[in-house]
């Protein structure tokens, strides 16, 4: 078997270097190698790009969001009974846990005013998130020396307010309904007011920084009343990426009455996008690929007419239909190989410069970098891979089955 495929190969190989006496054939066989490492180049280049934004956007959601979050099953909020903080203190993942009250509130700061998701969170929360490294204007601070509380927003609600941090008399009123409040003439009594001091904003994605505002947690209990429920604890973890294992051994201590997410289950709907774009990329070019791949089919169709005498040739010597046939199969699977190999090497060097020297700059200045970012994965190589040899071989089928259909013609 060994001693037939390398028959097969050498008369293949022999087939794709040598000259052919019609010049059409080597163009077009040259023609075929260059669609196939065209689409190839492509194929990677915009996949690696597309890597480089889905992992630029990755980044910036786990900038805010926590390795795994617990929240109840039913309800907005629980109680941290001792069950829960026994399982999270024997849990030897766990690094670090934040508890957090979080709702809708108004914010008003003189005449403006926006409606904010605030988020009341213990001193340790910058260990279970990296909103103070995202830092905008100002500080983050949550309280000073005194104990006086502070107001930490996003950048979007910031420019919401029009916050002034120079002016020492400035402080935004946070505004929570009370429960059970009574209809009065004057509206502010149906509402539980603070007023805290805004330290500094944050730019992290727009959906964030339009959106969420962060104050100590005990004013937010203060505004809802609730001084031993939660609304969710956010944990940080040693191993992130066991984020799956811990989650089941929790689950298992903890039964059903809490819900936990790891950050892919807290941002599916950003995950499946991205999935479903890349797929989609891969088909429109894959699809690019295919119709490159009639050149295949062109070259190794008139190889199969200049060959028929060698055709004859190699019967005589002893090979069967199913060799000749494997001779022009493979002529078009290296083909494609060739093509492949071409457009990798492309793909490679381009992605390197881009990757050291950011060429291809975006434009408006206004995106968190300055150049396309791009980011090889080896599964993408793997994948195309798979693509062009399967278009190679689909492409090389009928005319290596003509070609061993070919009958004896030694003259």
């Amino acid at each position: 078997m060994a001693r037939r495929l390398g028959l097969i190969f050498l008369f293949a190989r022999r087939y794709l270097v040598a000259k052919k006496s019609t010049q059409a054939i080597n163009v077009i066989s040259w023609i075929a190698v260059g669609g196939i490492s065209i689409g190839t180049f492509a194929l990677l280049l915009i996949l690696s790009v597309f890597n480089g934004f889905a992992g630029l956007v990755l980044s910036l959601y786990n900038q805010f969001t926590p390795d795994v979050v617990i929240e109840s099953a039913e309800g907005k909020s629980f109680a941290m009974d001792s069950s829960l903080l026994l399982a999270l203190d024997k849990e030897e993942n766990v690094r670090a846990v934040a508890q957090v009250i979080e709702d809708n509130v108004l914010l008003r700061y003189g005449s403006n005013q926006c409606l904010a998701r605030l988020k009341g969170i213990t001193d340790n929360y910058t260990q279970v998130s990296d909103i103070a490294e995202a830092k905008f204007h100002g500080e983050y601070l949550l309280e000073d020396e005194k104990k006086h509380p502070f107001i930490y927003m996003g950048a979007g609600v910031e420019q919401q307010l029009q916050i002034n941090y120079d002016d020492p008399f400035g402080f935004v009123a946070v505004y929570y309904p009370k429960k059970n409040a009574k209809p009065s003439v004057d509206p502010q009594t149906a509402f539980n007011v603070m007023q805290v001091k805004p330290s500094g904003s944050f730019a992290i994605q727009q959906e964030f920084d339009t959106r969420y505002a962060f104050v100590p947690l005990d004013v937010m209990q203060q505004l809802t009343g609730n001084d031993v429920r939660v609304s969710s604890m956010e944990l940080s973890l040693i191993e992130p990426n066991q984020a799956t294992q811990t989650i089941k051994r929790l689950k298992q201590k903890l039964g059903n009455a809490y819900k936990l997410s790891n950050r892919y289950q807290q941002n599916a709907v950003l995950y499946k996008v991205m999935q479903s774009e890349r797929w989609a990329v891969f088909a429109i070019l894959g699809f690019v690929l295919l119709i490159a791949s009639f050149n295949i089919i062109g070259a190794v169709a008139m190889l199969v007419i200049e060959k028929r005498k060698d055709i004859g040739v190699l019967k005589v010597l002893g090979f069967d239909n199913g060799m000749i046939r494997g001779v022009f199969f493979a002529e078009g699977w290296l083909l494609a190989l060739v093509g492949y190999v071409i457009g990798t090497v492309l793909a490679v060097v381009v992605c390197s410069l881009q990757q050291t020297f950011g060429f291809v700059k975006l434009g408006g200045g206004s995106f968190v970098v300055d150049a396309y970012p791009v980011q090889m994965q080896p599964v993408d190589f793997v994948a195309v891979f798979g693509l062009v040899m399967l278009i190679g071989l689909v492409a090389s089928w009928l005319p290596s089955k003509r070609a061993s259909a070919e009958q004896l013609r030694l003259a």
